[in-house]
Parts: structure tokens; C-alpha cells; sequence
């Protein structure tokens, strides 16, 4: 009997999901393996966090958008280690033989050598951060509702967001227009319209990524919804109390109980554990660096593709960890691997920049489209567009556009649910180790070492 290439793709976000799709006609066998057994549209975490979708809506099983793939296997299970030289992949139960490995395990939260602030300042990568998040944000709420001071209330109803790219600019409108609107007349002894909402970057605009008169007037726009503004601020210390800053006028305390964090990201520790195996370069982020082809140089078999890897490949920038660069360099490596098993040669990689968005609040948006700059209520029709297009499952497009289109026409949060207590918080489900202690997209413990470092990253906070 002829062996059949086998594929085994880790990670069944966008990048890895796609290089399935792209392999659904080839002959070969594939093994998409996944610690989780849902695929995450992560642009809208922000909307799961200040409860204006439920985790489902922006959430489908990978086993359900694969049925019909007759050549993949779906195993839900973590990935702890490789043997290149044996083409071994290492699970918690079993051990996996490739002919073509694809790693798609993506990034989390970097807080730039300061981990101890994550328990008071977490981040948005996962549907887990995002309940904790939106628990977070429902409860300073509560808490301001019975506070016995009013230093007490005002800590309760300060929130910071550190870093002002997409993910902060977009959590900070979404909680201006819970506070302001949403949650008015729900409280008898404060009013959560009167909540503060600070945007700190270390960098002297938001939306950095963006052309700068798309900026000013993103800015200008949340400004509209109350938020205040704070770049060219350094973040020193966080704690449970507040925001310690280093201004150009000096040191500033910011007391809130209510930290997020948004402001820089690390590569999966499989980055580094098969940077190790490859004797690959990582960058600075954990990134690993990759051939044009996003293969790792002298492995042609193991490809690295998602916001895991460093293509410095398209002019001098490297690509940026966004979806749709994911999704593409997902089905790009797919359709390599399909040329390679009929013989055919390679083609290049062609990146195809479809723009920059991000969303403000109600009929607030920005939009660069190469030459077209869009704003206000055009670009917000445009994101609205986008949004519902990329996501995967036809049910979650529906579910979301008639929460939308209930949300525009009450300004309610129909996801407004306080569902955690503090011990599912820090521990998760029975038996698991705090989320601090493991790797929040493998599973597995951290080990030290990695590949040689080489790149640099731009610290925004």
C-alpha cells in the first residue's frame, strides 16, 4: 500500500483552518489539532468583553466547519513537544508522524518584561480573557453602586486601557457607550454615565498603523464619546489600585480597579520549542522567522504561518499580525503543499493589503483603503460589512447581524450576564493550574531558551 502524505496542522485559528480549506482536494491525510474545540473570530472579542455578543456568536466548533473535509482528523489535544529529525509531533496522549508540519499556535499577551501586571491589567486574546474581562468590567459597576466614599466609587468607575492600537481604541469606545448609554438609569446611588475612560500609549497618536489623518480622527470621535486620551505616556507600575505613568510633566498616579491591557503581544511558546528543534532565528516577540514560502530555512517540511511568524519578506516592515494576513498566508501554504504532491512548482507569496479598519462606536468608524480614507458613518457600514462576511459560520452571521441591528435600535448589551466568581478567575475548570502558570495557547509549561534572537519590536506602552 503507497503512504499518503500526511499533514499535521497545530492551531485551527484563521491561519490554520484555512491551510486546511486549502488542502480539501489534495491527496493527503490531514490532522488539525487544536487544545480548544472551537475556532475564534477574534476581531470581536472586544464586543464578548463589554457584552455585546456571547461567546458563541463569535465562536463555531472546528469538527462542524470541517465535516464535509473528508481527508481531516479534528483531535482536540496540546501539543508538548517535536522531533524534527524523526518527523514527530508530541501530544499529552500520543505521538504523531508528519510529512509536512504547519504551526498556526498564534500569540498572546506580552507585557515587555513585567508579567506581575497581568493578574491586574489581562488582556484580550481568548474567549476565556474575555468573560474574565467583561466579569471585570460588570462588576466595577457593582462595586461603584455600593461604595461607601466617594474616592472609593470614583476607582470603581476609572477604567484604563493600556495601548491605543484597534484593540484598545475599540474596547475604549465600546465601554464609553456601556457607561453612557447602556447601562443608563440601571443604577440608584451613582450614575455610570459619569465612568472615565483613559486610553494610554506610549506613542503620540492612536492607531499608529494608521495614516495619520485617519488618526485624528479616530481620535476626534472618542473624544465625541467622553474617552480621554493620554499618548506619549509610559506605563511604570500597575497594581490592583491603579496605573502608576511617566509623563514629559512628570510621574502621574491613576486610580482604578479596573486595568486592561492592550498594548503588545508574544509569540506561542512552541515558537521557541521549535526554533530549538530547527535551530531557527526567532524575533524579540518569539516570532519565528521565516523563507519566503514561510517555511523555516533548511526545513522545507515545516512551515510556520500566522502571527507565530516573522515574514520579513514584503518590503522592509515585517507582515503584521492581523486576520487577514493570517488567513491568507494559511491558504497560501495550503495550496503549496497541494502544488508539491502533484509536482507542480511553487509560486510566490503575494500579500494583498485589503485596508485598515477599526470601529469607534455607534456609526463611528475608520477606514484606509489604500488611497480611499473612510470615516463616520460610511466606514462603520463598511466595518459592519467586513465583520460579518469573514466570519466562518453562516449561523454566527446571522446570530450577529440581529444582535447588531437589536443593539443600533436599543443601545442594549444583551450579553450583559456577571457569570464567574474569583476562584473560576484564576483557576479554571477542576484541575487545571492557575492561567498564569500555563501557556495560554498550548497547555503546556513554559521552558527556558529559544532560538537566536534577531528583530526588533516597537514597545507602544
Amino acid at each position: 500500500m503507497n503512504h499518503r502524505h500526511h499533514v499535521v496542522i497545530i492551531g485551527g485559528g484563521f491561519a490554520g483552518l484555512n491551510a486546511a480549506k486549502a488542502l480539501k482536494k489534495a491527496s493527503c491525510s490531514i490532522t488539525l489539532i487544536d487544545r480548544k474545540n472551537h475556532h475564534l473570530f477574534q476581531p470581536l472579542l472586544y464586543q464578548v468583553a463589554t457584552g455585546g455578543l456571547s461567546p458563541a456568536d463569535i465562536s463555531a466548533p472546528i469538527r462542524a466547519l470541517l465535516k464535509s473535509q473528508k481527508n481531516v482528523r479534528v483531535l482536540m489535544d496540546s501539543v508538548t513537544g517535536f522531533d524534527v529529525a524523526r518527523n514527530e509531533v508530541f501530544l499529552t496522549g500520543q505521538t504523531l508522524k508528519y510529512d509536512s508540519l504547519i504551526i498556526a499556535t498564534g500569540a498572546n499577551h506580552a507585557y515587555f518584561g513585567r508579567d506581575e501586571w497581568a493578574k491586574d491589567a489581562p488582556g484580550l486574546k481568548t474567549l476565556q480573557d474575555a468573560t474574565a474581562i467583561r466579569h471585570k468590567v460588570l462588576m466595577a459597576f457593582e462595586q461603584a453602586e455600593v461604595a461607601t466614599t466617594p474616592t472609593k466609587r470614583e476607582s470603581w468607575q476609572n477604567f484604563v486601557i493600556v495601548g491605543a492600537g484597534p484593540t484598545g481604541v475599540e474596547l475604549a469606545g465600546a465601554l464609553a457607550e456601556l457607561s453612557k448609554h447602556t447601562l443608563k438609569n440601571d443604577f440608584r446611588d451613582f450614575d455610570p454615565g459619569q465612568a472615565k475612560i483613559f486610553l494610554v500609549d506610549a506613542g503620540p497618536r492612536v492607531l499608529p498603523a494608521f495614516d495619520p489623518e485617519t488618526s485624528e480622527k479616530a481620535e476626534k470621535s472618542l473624544v465625541k464619546l467622553g474617552v480621554t486620551i493620554r499618548p506619549n505616556c509610559r506605563v511604570s507600575q500597575i497594581t490592583e489600585d491603579g496605573v502608576s505613568l511617566e509623563t514629559q510633566q512628570g510621574s502621574e498616579f491613576i486610580s482604578s480597579k479596573t486595568v486592561l491591557w492592550a498594548a503588545g503581544v508574544r509569540a506561542s511558546l512552541l515558537g521557541n520549542r521549535i526554533a530549538e528543534q530547527t535551530a531557527a532565528e526567532t524575533d524579540r516577540a518569539g516570532r519565528v522567522v521565516v523563507s519566503q514560502d514561510f517555511s523555516i530555512p533548511n526545513h522545507p517540511n515545516i512551515f510556520v504561518v500566522g502571527d507565530l511568524a516573522c515574514y520579513q519578506h514584503i518590503g522592509d516592515a515585517m507582515l503584521p499580525g492581523t486576520a487577514a494576513v493570517a488567513q491568507q498566508a494559511g491558504s497560501f501554504v495550503g495550496r503549496t503543499l497541494k502544488r508539491r504532491l502533484t509536482g507542480k512548482p511553487a509560486l510566490p507569496f503575494k500579500y494583498i493589503h485589503y485596508g485598515d479598519l477599526a470601529v469607534i462606536g455607534r456609526s463611528a468608524a475608520v477606514a484606509d483603503i489604500g488611497k480611499v480614507k473612510l470615516s463616520g458613518v460610511p466606514a462603520w457600514w463598511f466595518w459592519l460589512v467586513v465583520h460579518l462576511m469573514k466570519l466562518v459560520d453562516l449561523q454566527n452571521r446571522v446570530t450577529v447581524l440581529v444582535q447588531w441591528a437589536w443593539s443600533y435600535v436599543t443601545r442594549k448589551r444583551s450579553a450583559r450576564l456577571i457569570t464567574l466568581d474569583a476562584v473560576s478567575l484564576k483557576l479554571g475548570p477542576p484541575g487545571l493550574k492557575p492561567l498564569d502558570e500555563r501557556d495560554p495557547e498550548n497547555g503546556v509549561q513554559p521552558q527556558e531558551g529559544s532560538g537566536k534572537k534577531k528583530g526588533k519590536i516597537r514597545l507602544i506602552a
